[in-house]
């Protein structure tokens, strides 16, 4: 990190102003070489009008922030400059930055900076990403969490009640004339994993939750041909997105939408309606249709509430039987049948064509995937895939501890794995890394950040 490296900080197109970061020991020495004004006496925290010079040409007009090191974002010193929007400024200030000592940054190498010079750690990080790409309320309300420390506190929490059980062992068996010391037993050991194991056990159970403010709940509208799938879609998403006829087999790919229902993104699939045919088009759709229910937390079962319970009908059952149903009894403005082989699964009666019934399945969809419990919690979710394998690896290391307890092996054997466990934990957050790691977290980032 000997070197100093800039980017362009804002998306570069028709905008007031772009935004060009550079950070390093040299970083104030390179802008100083290309303004028209003084930057060496600068106080830290100030920011000067001038020109950027290439010679005696002046490129643009610009205002320059000086940040000094320690108190900055990477921990280094930090030169912005703002110039304005457009492609062509901004290009030409980063080729003179380029031919006057700074390079190009990585991916994300601002913030690995600030994570070695100890700014942040991985969770804070990595939710400094999610939070760029947050696409809901509920996902910034997440994020936030992860900034502001909430996550990091409770691992470095157990932690804390990991460590003390390797550093009493250790002195146990290197200072056994130590009478003061705490002699650390397997039941000792046992009692102490107890309250980690939980504490882990209900990070990965709530990291479901974590996932679903991420990413969104997929939602597949099923059917056969006709019951008006994409009429459903349609008035979900109110605009007409799919193409609605009294043709069978119209749907013939998947068409696509999404709705924010309580601050969770739901995305919508209107599928093929499955059914036996020699269509070659409609087969493909079809095929992709079964593809897309595997995918989905929740399938949306629509029945035309005027006509019977067909051989079609039986057909979608068996494709989605083992997955969360919600059967919808279309078309109830033309008759009302409820079907006996569905009574297993929860249902609601609807008209496509009548708002107020769209307003009633949304409510069901709320109530059937429980989103005001997600809604109403505080938020502190892990939702990261590395940090929940991490967490689910610390979780088989506690059971692995126990089975040693249970097994009676020697205490100073058992804390091979409790050093394991600390080790993973350290790994989330961090304190423990290694740098193909890093690499891999901060490719992810976009150049400016």
């Amino acid at each position: 990190m000997d070197d100093t490296i800039c980017a362009i900080g804002t998306l570069v197109g028709e905008s007031s102003i772009n935004v060009i970061r550079i950070s390093g020991s040299e970083s104030i020495n390179i802008v100083n070489k290309l303004f028209n004004r003084d930057l060496t006496n600068k106080d830290t925290n100030t920011i000067t009008y001038g020109f950027i010079m290439d010679k005696n040409e002046k490129i643009d007009e610009v205002l320059v922030s000086i940040m000094k090191s320690p108190k900055t974002f990477t921990g280094e010193d930090i030169v912005e400059i703002n110039t304005h929007g457009g492609k062509m400024a901004a290009n030409k200030i980063m080729e003179l930055l380029l031919t006057n000592g700074a390079r190009l940054a990585e991916p994300g190498e601002f913030i690995k900076r600030r994570f070695l010079n100890g700014k942040i750690d991985l969770i804070q990080a990595e939710s400094i990403n999610d939070m760029i790409e947050s696409r809901t309320e509920a996902a910034r309300k997440m994020s936030m969490k992860g900034i502001n420390q909430e996550l990091s506190k409770k691992i470095n929490d157990l932690k804390d009640n990991v460590l003390p059980i390797i550093a009493n062992i250790e002195v146990n068996i290197d200072y056994p004339e130590y009478e003061d010391a705490v002699i650390v037993t397997r039941e000792i050991i046992k009692e102490k994993m107890s309250y980690i194991q939980d504490k882990i056990k209900e990070l990965v159970d709530t990291s479901e939750n974590g996932l679903i403010i991420k990413n969104g709940i997929n939602i597949c509208i099923v059917g056969k041909p006709n019951v008006g799938k994409s009429s459903i879609l349609n008035s979900l998403l109110g605009e007409d997105k799919a193409i609605v006829t009294d043709i069978k087999g119209t749907t013939r790919d998947i068409v696509e939408g999404e709705i924010t229902l309580n601050g969770i993104l739901i995305n919508i699939y209107d599928t093929a309606g499955i059914r036996e045919t020699n269509e070659l088009v409609e087969s493909i759709g079809i095929e992709k249709s079964i593809k897309k229910i595997e995918e989905s937390n929740l399938i949306l079962f629509v029945i035309d509430s005027s006509s019977e319970f067909e051989e079609e009908d039986k057909k979608v059952l068996e494709e989605i039987k083992d997955k969360k149903v919600l059967v919808v009894y279309n078309k109830t403005d033309l008759a009302k049948t409820k079907i006996k082989e569905l009574d297993k699964f929860e249902s609601i009666e609807i008209s496509s064509k009548e708002e107020d019934k769209i307003d009633l399945l949304k409510k069901k969809l709320i109530e059937v995937l429980h989103l005001d419990d997600i809604t109403n919690s505080d938020f502190t979710y892990i939702s990261n895939a590395r940090q929940i394998a991490l967490l689910k690896k610390c979780l088989e290391i506690t059971y692995k501890i126990d089975e040693e307890i249970k097994n009676e092996i020697p205490v100073d054997l058992i804390e091979i794995n409790i050093k394991d466990l600390w080790e993973t934990l350290g790994e989330i957050t961090g304190s423990v890394y290694k740098d193909e790691l890093l690499d891999e977290i901060f490719s992810k980032f976009c150049l400016g950040k």
